[in-house]
């Protein structure tokens, strides 16, 4: 089947979520051809040579530490013209030397519009739909409201009316929309492969963050070993190590930590709550997803939700690491079969119709 496949520049997750199914679609014998943006272009193109076309995607606007809805509104309005411009000559490209069949995508735009002007079935592959298509069971503080209706106008306005929604997600809930399927988070063969072991330290993680106080904060716990990542820097503070970006010294500073700290991004809190990893989970304001996925990970026992790092907020999690632990012995997964079974029987049906 020929198969178009979108995938969002915004952040490396969806781009290391996708190169995973990209890559069975094409041991399937599938030919895919592949839409993305940014940083994520650049990985999927290196991964895949000829098989992926650039274009403008949507960019987040920070201010301070919080996503800033106007700067990202103004953001969006600036480059609107030229990226019509830039895709919609891609649109014809793409017609050119490609017929697709089917459209997959990661809660990526292009690929959908472009499936909707050719009348074209779409899948969509994503942890984001949780939000509209399943019955939340955690409490929502009042500041966090406000967040969650706009996130669930996002979502609803994303991919509507596509043929099926397979779902990545480490917390099942009632599903409440028809055409879905919840399945666990999509796994990196690396993680796959790897070993874990408790280690001495502490992995620390943090994107999109100005905190220039996170060093001396961590200091105030001596007795602990802190690999921090993030800054892309090679430091030593004492009790605290910055490290540069590497994948396969993440992965491992990973697999053999005693915990995680990390924001609340799916692609991170999934690999830890799969390799059994206790989690404490500092969320990126007005993100209501990453709200969502901390207060999961307190709410199943596997860490605690705070909504900032503070030194006595690091010790209470540390102290009841043996009870985050335990909680988390009891969830398994069978590395990505259970996603590649649905998706192949959604290719199926699809092609049936």
């Amino acid at each position: 089947m020929n198969i178009l496949y979108g995938v969002p520049g915004e952040g490396l997750g969806h781009a290391t979520r996708s190169k995973v199914v990209i890559g069975y679609l094409l041991s399937q014998g599938h030919n895919v051809c592949v839409v993305s943006s940014s940083r994520a272009y650049q990985v999927l193109a290196a991964n895949f040579p000829g098989r992926v076309h650039e274009i403008r995607g949507f960019h987040l606007a920070y201010k301070n530490l919080t996503v800033s809805k106007s700067r990202t509104a103004a953001l969006t309005l600036r480059t609107a013209p030229e990226s019509l411009r830039v895709n919609f000559a891609k649109y014809r490209e793409l017609l050119c030397d490609f017929t697709p069949e089917l459209v997959i995508s990661d809660f990526e735009s292009f690929s959908y519009f472009f499936a909707k002007w050719r009348r074209l079935p779409v899948v969509s592959i994503d942890n984001m739909q949780i939000i509209s298509r399943a019955a939340l069971d955690v409490a929502v503080p009042r500041a966090e409201r406000g967040n969650r209706t706009l996130a669930q106008q996002i979502v609803r306005a994303k991919l509507p009316r596509s043929r099926h929604y397979l779902i990545t997600t480490f917390f099942p809930l009632p599903v409440t929309k028809s055409a879905t399927t919840l399945v666990p988070p999509i796994i990196r063969p690396e993680i796959l492969a790897a070993k874990p072991t408790r280690g001495g330290h502490v992995l620390v993680y943090q994107s999109a963050t100005t905190q220039k106080d996170l060093v001396p904060l961590l200091q105030e716990l001596p007795g602990q070993e802190f690999r921090v990542y993030g800054f892309n820097k090679e430091e030593n503070h004492g009790n605290v190590q910055l490290r540069a970006f590497s994948e396969q010294g993440f992965i491992d500073d990973l697999a053999s930590a005693r915990a995680v700290v990390t924001n609340g991004g799916f692609s991170l809190i999934s690999e830890a709550v799969y390799l059994h990893k206790p989690i404490c989970a500092i969320p990126i304001p007005a993100q209501f997803e990453q709200f969502l996925n901390a207060a999961e990970v307190e709410k199943l026992g596997y860490g605690r939700h705070f909504s900032a790092i503070t030194a006595d907020g690091l010790k209470a999690f540390l102290y009841d690491l043996s009870g985050f632990e335990k909680a988390l012995s009891s969830y398994a997964q069978a590395g990505n079969e259970e996603l590649f079974a649905h998706l192949d029987a959604v290719l199926s049906a699809a092609v049936g119709h």
